[in-house]
C-alpha cells in the first residue's frame, strides 16, 4: 500500500517492538512460544536420557527436580498458551470479519507480560537455580524449597497470567462487540466459538491461580501460614486453588485445538461441519462443566466417599460432550472428498490419539482405580495423551492450516507429513509404554530407579520415541526456514477454504477488509463462491478507515513489573520501587497522551482495492 501521509510507518525492529496490529502480535506469541517449546522439549530430553537405563546418573535428583517443575510449567503456561494465543490473534478477528481486536493496546501489553513472565521463570536457571517444588507448586515443597527457584515460579506465573487474563477479556469484548454484519453467534466458526468460550474459562479460572500465588508469595516472603499446620493452616487449601484453575486449564488448552481440527476437518473433507448445533453445544456444556471436576485430582487426599463421587460422576458426564465431538468429526469426514494435506494428517492423528488419553481418563475417574494409579507412570501418560495427543496435535494441525494467512507462504507439504510421522509414532513410542510401566509400580517423578524390576526396557522405548519427536521438530524448523523462499508464496485461497479469513487476499492488508463483508450464513465464504462470487459481498461502501497507532508503552510496562518482581525476590526495595515507578509512569503517559490513531483514506484504499490487495 502507498505511504500515507497520515501515518508514519515504523519498520524493522521498532515496528515488532511498538506493534498493536493482532496479525502482528500473533506472529510474535508463535515465535515466543517456539521459542519456550524448543526450551521445554530439551529439559523432556534431559529427563528422559537420565531415565534411559537403571541407576543412571547423567544428572543429579536436585537437577532432575528443576527439570522436571521446569519442564511441565514451561510447556503448559508459556508454550502451549502463547501458541494458543498465536492463532486466537491472527485468525479470530478475520474470521468475524472485524479490522482488530476490541483493544490492540491492551492486546500488545498482554503479550509483553506474557513474555517477560516467561523470561523471569527461565532467568532462575542462570540466578541459582530453578523451582524444583513440581509444575503444581504442592505445599509444603513450595513453601519450604530453599533458594529462589519457586519466588521465580511465583512471580513469573504472575506476571504472564495478567497477560493472560486481560488477553481472554480482549477476546470476549473482540467476539461479542465486533462481528460482521449477518454474523450471528450461530454462524461463527467452531474456531471462535471455541476461542470464545476458553476466554470466558480464562477469565474465571486465572483469579484463582493469582490468589493462591499471592498466598504462596505472602507465606515464603512474610511466613503467613496458609499451608503450614502447625500454625494453624493447610495444605490442601493450595491443592483447591490450583486445580480450581487447573482443571478448567485443560480446557482453556484443549478447546481452541478442538476449533482447529474442526476447521480443518471441514476444509479437508469439503464438507460442512456435521451437527454444527450439537458441536456448539458440546462446546459451552464441556466449558461449563470443567469447573465442576477439579478434584478427581485430589481422590487420594482424604475428602470422603460423597464428595469423591460426586466428582467421579461430573468427571465421567464429561466425557459426554468430548464424544460428540469425535462422532461429528468423524461424520464430517465420512462420504466427504477428503484431502489428506499435512493439516489434514494431524487431525486425523489427533481423532484415535485424544480418544486413548480420554479412556485412561474415564478410568482415573474412578476413585476407587484412582487409589491404584495415583502418582504412578499410568497419570504421566495420560496426561500427555490429552495434552500432547490432544492440544499439540491440534496445533499443528492449525498451523498447517493457518501459516499462509499468517506468513504469506505455506510449508513444503513432503517436509510436513515426515514431520508428521517422526513427531507422531515417536509420541506413541514414547507414552504408550508409560501406561504399563505406571501399572507396574513405577512412581511418578523418580529420578532413576533399580534394574531387576522390568523397568528396563519399556523407559528405554520411551526414551527412542522422545528422541524421534525431537528430530520430527528439527523437521518442522528446517521446513519453516525452507518456506522463506518465494516458491512458496501462496495463490489465492490455498485451500479452497469456506470461513471468511481466506477471502482476504494475500499479503493480508493492514486494515483485513476494505469493507466489511456481509455474512449471508455458515461458511459465509463458502456459500459466495458457491453462488458465483469470487470476494465477500460488501456490507458498507468503500471509506475511510480508522487505525490504531503502536506503541511502545505496552513494552516498557512489562519491563518495569519485570524489574519490580526482581526486587521482590532480592528484597531490594529500591529496584522494586524504580520497577513499579517505570510501570506507573507508562500507565500515566497512557491515560494524558492523545492517540486517536490515524486513517487509511478512502483513496489509498481504493488504489489497494485496484491493486487486487482487497
Amino acid at each position: 500500500m502507498s505511504t500515507l501521509a497520515s501515518h508514519s510507518k515504523k519498520s524493522g525492529l521498532m515496528d515488532w517492538l511498538t506493534t498493536v496490529d493482532h496479525k502482528k502480535i500473533g506472529i510474535l506469541y508463535l515465535v515466543a512460544g517456539g521459542l519456550f517449546f524448543i526450551i521445554g522439549g530439551i529439559e523432556a530430553m534431559f529427563m528422559r536420557i537420565q531415565l534411559f537405563k537403571p541407576e543412571n546418573d547423567f544428572v543429579s535428583a536436585d537437577m532432575f527436580n528443576q527439570l522436571l517443575t521446569m519442564h511441565g510449567t514451561t510447556m503448559i503456561f508459556f508454550a502451549a498458551m502463547p501458541l494458543i494465543f498465536a492463532f486466537m490473534n491472527a485468525v479470530v478477528p478475520l474470521q468475524i470479519g472485524a479490522r482488530d481486536v476490541a483493544f490492540p493496546f491492551v492486546n500488545a501489553l498482554g503479550f509483553w507480560l506474557f513474555f517477560f513472565g516467561g523470561v523471569m521463570l527461565n532467568a532462575s536457571w542462570l540466578l541459582g537455580g530453578a523451582p524444583d517444588a513440581g509444575w503444581t507448586g504442592y505445599a509444603p515443597l513450595s513453601t519450604t524449597s530453599l533458594g529462589s527457584g519457586v519466588d521465580f515460579y511465583v512471580l513469573g506465573l504472575q506476571i504472564s497470567g495478567a497477560g493472560t487474563l486481560i488477553g481472554g477479556i480482549n477476546f470476549l469484548v473482540t467476539i461479542i462487540n465486533m462481528r460482521a454484519p449477518g454474523m450471528s453467534f450461530m454462524r461463527m466458526p467452531l474456531f471462535t466459538w471455541t476461542s470464545f468460550v476458553t476466554s470466558g474459562l480464562i477469565l474465571f479460572a486465572f483469579p484463582p491461580l493469582t490468589i493462591g500465588l499471592f498466598m504462596l508469595m505472602f507465606e515464603r516472603v512474610f511466613d503467613a501460614n496458609f499451608f503450614n499446620p502447625d500454625n494453624g493452616g493447610n495444605i490442601l487449601i493450595w491443592e483447591h486453588i490450583f486445580w480450581i484453575f487447573g482443571h478448567p486449564e485443560v480446557y482453556i488448552l484443549i478447546l481452541p485445538s478442538f476449533g482447529a481440527i474442526s476447521e480443518v476437518v471441514s476444509t479437508f473433507s469439503k464438507k460442512r461441519l456435521f451437527g454444527y448445533s450439537a458441536m456448539v453445544f458440546a462446546t459451552v456444556l464441556i466449558g461449563f462443566l470443567g469447573f465442576m471436576v477439579w478434584v478427581h485430582h485430589m481422590f487420594t487426599a482424604g475428602l470422603g466417599p460423597i464428595a469423591n463421587s460426586i466428582f467421579a460422576v461430573a468427571t465421567m458426564a464429561i466425557a459426554v460432550p468430548t464424544g460428540v465431538k469425535i462422532f461429528n468429526w468423524l461424520f464430517t469426514m465420512w462420504g466427504g472428498k477428503i484431502v489428506f494435506s499435512t493439516a489434514m494428517l494431524w487431525a486425523v492423528g489427533f481423532i484415535p490419539t485424544f480418544v486413548m488419553g480420554g479412556v485412561t481418563g474415564v478410568m482415573l475417574a474412578i476413585p476407587s482405580a484412582d487409589y491404584q494409579f495415583h502418582d504412578s507412570y499410568f497419570v504421566v501418560a495420560h496426561f500427555h495423551y490429552v495434552i500432547v495427543g490432544g492440544v499439540v496435535l491440534g496445533l499443528f494441525a492449525g498451523l498447517y492450516y493457518w501459516y499462509p494467512r499468517m506468513f504469506n507462504r505455506v510449508l513444503n507439504e513432503t517436509l510436513g507429513k515426515i514431520h508428521f510421522w517422526t513427531f507422531f509414532i515417536g509420541f506413541h513410542l514414547t507414552f504408550f509404554p508409560q501406561h504399563f510401566l505406571g501399572l507396574m509400580g513405577m512412581p511418578r517423578r523418580v529420578f532413576t530407579y533399580l534394574s531387576g524390576q522390568d523397568l528396563d526396557d519399556l523407559n528405554l522405548i520411551s526414551t527412542v520415541g522422545a528422541l524421534l519427536m525431537a528430530v520430527g521438530t528439527i523437521v518442522l524448523f528446517i521446513n519453516v526456514i525452507i518456506s522463506t523462499s518465494k516458491k512458496y508464496a501462496p495463490s489465492e485461497d490455498p485451500w479452497n477454504g469456506r470461513t471468511l479469513e481466506w477471502a482476504i487476499p494475500f499479503p493480508t492488508p493492514e486494515y483485513n477488509f476494505a469493507q466489511t463483508p456481509l455474512v449471508r450464513g455458515l461458511d459465509p465464504f463458502w456459500l459466495e463462491k458457491m453462488a458465483g462470487n469470487k470476494k465477500m459481498t460488501p456490507a458498507e461502501p468503500v471509506g475511510d478507515i480508522h487505525m490504531p497507532n503502536g506503541s511502545i508503552l505496552p513494552l516498557f510496562m512489562s519491563i518495569g513489573l519485570f524489574v519490580a518482581a526482581f526486587g521482590a525476590i532480592y528484597k531490594s526495595i529500591l529496584v522494586g520501587v524504580i520497577g513499579l515507578a517505570i510501570t506507573f509512569l507508562c500507565m500515566f503517559l497512557r491515560s494524558v497522551i492523545d492517540d486517536h490513531g490515524y486513517h487509511i483514506h478512502k483513496k489509498e484504499v481504493e488504489e489497494d482495492m485496484k491493486e487486487g490487495r482487497s
